[in-house]
Formats: structure tokens, C-alpha cells, sequence
């Protein structure tokens, strides 16, 4: 591995935007057309879709945290919104299953997020797979199926339930080990409790384990995150999730702002993140992504959840997303809590799901730039005959001046004849600031005049 170099405050800053998707979701719209379900699945391959359950409830909100969630469910609201969802999955499958095609329908891979899927009651937990199985088709026991889940959520019947319904991967939200600095995230949480729920997991006999860990929190050292890494790897997790802390607009520590400058949190942040990454390395695992790292005998998972450089991911909830070869669309997006409670209510209210209303029309070009950002963020690059079977020309033809930018930088292996783009290492490290760079100017004008909420 290169010897790491040290930050230069003039340079592109390295913590910019975590793209785990594109185009991103504040570059979507209310579709004027409402186009209909069938209409857009029609001619669209259906032998290899992701399938993706969206549960938009926790206990409590964390103060990093931007996703489409709400704190708590009163009332009746889980039963209401597990019925819209299996309304929903009546009419997508509906829209997939038309002709010839009805047969060929498979899923590849499965994961049921959030918010917190296992904020869902156990009894619950049998109908979210239910609708997955008998409504979508879904074979969950066939298939690689992902759960994401709190400590506090993490209880022995609900883990039962998982792991009988062919749960492979378990993905636990601890951020950090050391109670003081959940406190500074706003996470309320006692390590010993994290610790009773890591047990369960692995008495639950789930095949693969993920810990998520964050770097950055304030009042966090070097010596406090070794602690937190050793006290994940104590566990030995099939996987290892090393997040940079953001602080977004309208989240708890958004109001707030934060202890460091800008330039202090990424000198920071980078330190933290050199030092996990070695430390992991050292310790077994192989780094996928700037964030993800595997133990190297873990048992195979399938496709990464998020790397989807092919389309036919069907989303089902209010948070999630279903990406087409011409379309991504969802519902309506927003951080703020009065405004997820009134979308979260609008969908269980929902009785017609048989059009896309909110989405961003996908381009051959735009096509292009998700295939290079989501490949090129991978540790293993992306093979440039891939690229060229699927559009007919060269990356280097499409992207001239971005990878040759990067070149320069030190981020991207100079070798114009290479088969594979590949990150150097401090390209990995500077994933965040490399993805948005690859974003066109016209989805770059739709965040710009995206209306927080």
C-alpha cells in the first residue's frame, strides 16, 4: 500500500456527499404523466430483480441521521402501513406479471431497511416476509436476504423470526462502542447493551454479521475509535461498515453545528479513516468500498446492496426507490419529521399504487455516469469491456477530462491502457468527493433548486 499523503487544504475537500445512488434523490420530481407501472416494466429484463422493503419507523433519531424515518408509531400506524405495503406489492407484481413475462419474474437478491425493519413486533416481522414471499414471489430462503436492525430492536424472537424466514445478513447500527460519544451523536445507547445484542445476533446463528461503525464524531481520538474497532472485531462481524459523520441540514446535529472547522474535521476524519482501514487490514479483511471492508472467509453474499450498476430494483414503502433502464422513482422525500409524518400518512391512505409520481427520467448519458461512479467506487474497479459491451464505447471516449482529473490527482491508476479503472488508495479515500464530481450538470441544477424539507 502507498504511504498516505497528508491533506492539502487547497485540494477538491474530501467529505462532500455519500453516493450510493444516482441520480440522487433530490434531483427527482413529481412526475407530470404519473406514467403506469405496466407500461414502464414491460419491456424490462425481470429474471435477476433486487427486491427492497422500506419500514420508515425507530425508536429514536439519531442526530446524523437524514433518512426517511419517523420516531415511533402510534396507534395503529405499523398495521396501516404494512397494509398499504401489501396493497402496493399486489399492484407491482401485478404490473410485472403481464403476458409471457409472468413466468420469467425472479429475484436475485432481497433487504428489508429503513429506518428500522426490526422496529416491527415479531408477529409483524412474519408479515413483512409474507408480502415479500407471497405477494412479490420472493423466495427468501433462496435468495441473499439483508435486515438492517438496531440494539435495542435486536430481541431474541425477532431474530428468530429472521433467521426462519432465510435472513443471511444481519446489519447492526452501533456507530460507536464508547458511550460518550453516542451520547455526542445523539444515540442514545450503553455499550453493555450493544454487546447483549451482538450476542443475540450470533446465537440467532445468521450467516453474516455487519457492524456500523462512524468516524468523526466529536470529542472522538484515536485512541477511543482502536477501542471501538477492537471491540467490533472482538465479535469477528463478516463485515465491517466504517462511515465518515456528516452533518446534514435539518438533522439533530444540524441545528447545532459542529465543534471543528472544516478543514480541522477533514484532517480528522481522514486520520480516523487511514487508521481504520489499516487496522482492519491487518486484521483479515479485504476493503470493497471506502466504507465497506470483509473478512476474508466470509461466505459469499451476492451483489452488494447498493451497487447496482444494472437496473430492476423494485422498492416497496414510502422511502424506497425502483429504478428502471428509463425511470428511478419513488414517493416524495424529506427529512424533517412534520414532513415524513405527513408522507407516511398520505401512503397508508394510498389505495391506487399502480403509477410511478415521483421520479428522474435516466438517459443514455446519465446511464453512463451511474455505471462509471457506481463501479469505479468499488475497491476492484471497473472492467472497461463491461463498460463498452453495455453502451458501445470506451469510458475514456465519455469521461476524457474527469479521469484524467483524477490521474492527476493521485486518485486514479494511471494506465490508459489498463482493462480496469481502478482507484489508487487515496482515490478510495477520497470516494466522497470523487462520486459527486461525476454528477451532470443538469442533476447537479436539480439538488441546487431542491427545496429542503
Amino acid at each position: 500500500m502507498s504511504t498516505p499523503q497528508l491533506l492539502d487544504p487547497t485540494a477538491t475537500r474530501p467529505y462532500q456527499s455519500y453516493v450510493y445512488a444516482y441520480p440522487h434523490k433530490t434531483a427527482y420530481r413529481p412526475l407530470a404523466d404519473r406514467p403506469e407501472l405496466r407500461t414502464l416494466w414491460a419491456a424490462e429484463p425481470k429474471d435477476a430483480l433486487s427486491l427492497y422493503l422500506h419500514i420508515p419507523f425507530c425508536e429514536v433519531r439519531c442526530g446524523f441521521c437524514n433518512l426517511f424515518t419517523r420516531i415511533g408509531a402510534p396507534g395503529e400506524l405499523t398495521t396501516r402501513y404494512l397494509d398499504a405495503l401489501d396493497r402496493q406489492a399486489t399492484a407491482v407484481r401485478d404490473a410485472l406479471a403481464q403476458g409471457e413475462d409472468a413466468a420469467r419474474i425472479r429475484f436475485a437478491n432481497a433487504a428489508f431497511g429503513g429506518g428500522t425493519p426490526t422496529y416491527l413486533e415479531a408477529a409483524e416481522l412474519e408479515r413483512l416476509c409474507d408480502i415479500a414471499e407471497r405477494r412479490m414471489g420472493a423466495d427468501l430462503r433462496a435468495i441473499p436476504l439483508s435486515v438492517e436492525a438496531s440494539p435495542a430492536t435486536a430481541t431474541a424472537d425477532r431474530l428468530a423470526v429472521l433467521a426462519g424466514r432465510g435472513a443471511t445478513r444481519l446489519s447492526l447500527g452501533v456507530q460507536s462502542f464508547v458511550d460518550a460519544e453516542a451520547r455526542a451523536a445523539v444515540r442514545p445507547q450503553r455499550r453493555a447493551d450493544v454487546e447483549a445484542a451482538l450476542g443475540r445476533i450470533r446465537d440467532a446463528r445468521i450467516p453474516v454479521l455487519n457492524i456500523d461503525l462512524i468516524y468523526g464524531i466529536d470529542g472522538q481520538t484515536e485512541r477511543t475509535w482502536r477501542t471501538s474497532l477492537d471491540a467490533a472485531l472482538a465479535w469477528r462481524p463478516e463485515e465491517l461498515y466504517l462511515y465518515p459523520l456528516y452533518v446534514r441540514p435539518l438533522t439533530g446535529l444540524g441545528k447545532h453545528g459542529t465543534a471543528l472547522s472544516d478543514a480541522d474535521w477533514d484532517a480528522q476524519r481522514l486520520r480516523l479513516y487511514r487508521q481504520g482501514r489499516d487496522h482492519l487490514l491487518a486484521a483479515g479483511y479485504v476493503q470493497v468500498s471506502m466504507r465497506m471492508f470483509r473478512r476474508a472467509d466470509a461466505p459469499p453474499q451476492g451483489a452488494d446492496d447498493y451497487a447496482c450498476q444494472t437496473d430492476g430494483m423494485i422498492g416497496l414503502g414510502c422511502g424506497a426507490r425502483s429504478y428502471t433502464s428509463s425511470l428511478h422513482y419513488s414517493f416524495d422525500y424529506a427529512v424533517d419529521l412534520r414532513e415524513i409524518r405527513t408522507i407516511i400518512d398520505e401512503y397508508t391512505a394510498t389505495e391506487d399504487f399502480g403509477r410511478a409520481v415521483h421520479g428522474r427520467r435516466v438517459d443514455g448519458a446519465e446511464a453512463r455516469r451511474r455505471h462509471l461512479l457506481q463501479s469505479l467506487l468499488q475497491a476492484d474497479g471497473m472492467p472497461r469491456a463491461d463498460y463498452r459491451k453495455q453502451f458501445g464505447t470506451d469510458p475514456y471516449e465519455d469521461f476524457p477530462a474527469e479521469l484524467e482529473r483524477f490521474a492527476d490527482r493521485g486518485w486514479l491508476e494511471r494506465e490508459a491502457t489498463a482493462e480496469v479503472l481502478r482507484l489508487t488508495p487515496e482515490g478510495l479515500a477520497h470516494s466522497d468527493a470523487i462520486g459527486p464530481e461525476l454528477f451532470s450538470a443538469e442533476v447537479r441544477a436539480a439538488m441546487a433548486a431542491y427545496e429542503l424539507k
